[in-house]
């Protein structure tokens, strides 16, 4: 489809909603309503008919900031031509995928249109009650490279949503696990999620070196590796002075404890190159990252980094917002591009979060190592 024949336009409320009332089902452009999706860039990507005035198919568009996909949220109207015009707008900004919410679409209609059904997630983030259903579409010709390609029956890892704000580490982990079947789908749960959570944590956050051991205790078998190129403690800039003392304590004691149990501390800066290799070995990337350029606000945040397209890195995120229409569809097979995974995991060593999320650098590896850290655990193959 030639984008001359595509129609893109900002989603709000005013002359269009006649017009989507119109084409969509009853109640699709009032869920469209519901949530503030502002922060998603929310935009209406429609098709015009023959007297290039009046629609004759639209669909809502969303994306979080600073990755590479779009999600249709719905498409109305003749809803082929919709979605031929997603991919066409997609395709033109130079994205790796689409996706779209399973809230209006069966399963033949969107395979007829090219896309691939997601499974059905495990749980979903506390108050994000996303779509029983959901389906991707990849853009570029080159298959995913994925830490389970080769021989793994399940060449997706489980999506599974954090149960608490704050045991984010712990789930990525047993995402992981769970990947490359050494954990049982089954036995993922929230049991499993509190129970590693307990043994990693830092009170409430798990940092890196207590992460990796907890790991190791967990699956002896598994080769661990902590990357952390600080040796200052970490993500306790926001606590009075009387509450880092401790929690700096307790780091001190997890260096202890990695050096007791076999688990190396790599100094060195863990660059985008060495995330990619790691993902072509077959390893698992849990990697702390900042919300701040894709949700807005500056928290820390454990993702898993499981597989790479041309220009991004593939991750699995266990919190998704749903304020912002924010569901795990999008949490689920999510590309960010190189350049932005590089800027949302550039830490600030005092602070809570990262850097900014503007312009990293020439280089993706160029490291800036003043005040700044990245923490990363790799899990390698049993």
């Amino acid at each position: 489809m030639s984008m001359k024949s595509v129609v893109v336009v900002p989603f709000e409320p005013g002359p269009s909603s006649a017009v989507l009332r119109r084409l969509g089902p009853l109640g699709v452009p009032e869920r469209w309503h519901t949530v503030d999706r502002s922060a998603h860039a929310p935009h209406l990507v429609a098709v015009p008919g023959d007297d290039d005035e009046e629609w004759v198919a639209a669909a809502l568009v969303t994306a979080r900031p600073h990755t590479a996909y779009l999600k249709i949220v719905d498409a109305v109207g003749d809803v082929p031509a919709a979605v031929r015009a997603v991919v066409a707008h997609a395709h033109d900004q130079g994205l790796a995928q689409v996706k779209w919410e399973g809230w209006t679409v069966s399963p033949e209609a969107a395979a007829a249109a090219g896309f691939t059904p997601l499974r059905p997630p495990l749980a979903q983030s506390e108050g994000a009650a996303g779509p029983a259903a959901g389906y991707v579409r990849w853009l570029h010709d080159e298959p995913v490279t994925d830490a389970e390609t080769a021989g793994s029956p399940y060449p997706d890892p489980p999506y599974y949503g954090q149960s608490t704000h704050f045991s984010c580490g712990a789930v990525t982990a047993l995402v992981a696990q769970a990947h490359a079947g050494t954990l049982s789908r089954d036995a993922l749960d929230r049991e499993a999620e509190l129970t590693l959570w307990r043994d990693a944590t830092n009170f409430p956050a798990c940092e890196p070196v207590g992460l990796g051991v907890a790991v190791r205790r967990a699956w002896p078998s598994s080769p661990v590796t902590v990357h952390l190129d600080t040796d200052r403690p970490v993500l306790l800039g926001h606590y009075p002075e009387n509450e880092q003392e401790w929690r700096a304590l307790l780091q001190r004691t997890s260096r202890t404890e990695a050096g007791r149990a076999g688990v190396p501390v790599d100094p060195e800066h863990l660059s985008l190159t060495a995330i990619r290799d790691a993902i072509g070995r077959r390893e698992h990337v849990l990697l702390l990252v900042s919300l701040a350029a894709m949700q807005g606000f500056d928290v820390p945040h454990w993702v898993l980094c499981h597989g790479v397209v041309p220009g991004a890195v593939v991750i699995e995120d266990p919190w998704a917002n749903a304020a912002t229409g924010d569901t795990w569809v999008d949490a689920h097979l999510l590309p960010v591009p190189d350049r932005s995974l590089d800027t949302m995991s550039n830490m600030a060593t005092g602070g809570t979060g990262a850097a900014g999320a503007g312009d990293a650098g020439d280089a993706s590896d160029a490291w800036d190592p003043a005040g700044r850290f990245r923490g990363a655990v790799v899990i390698g193959r049993p």
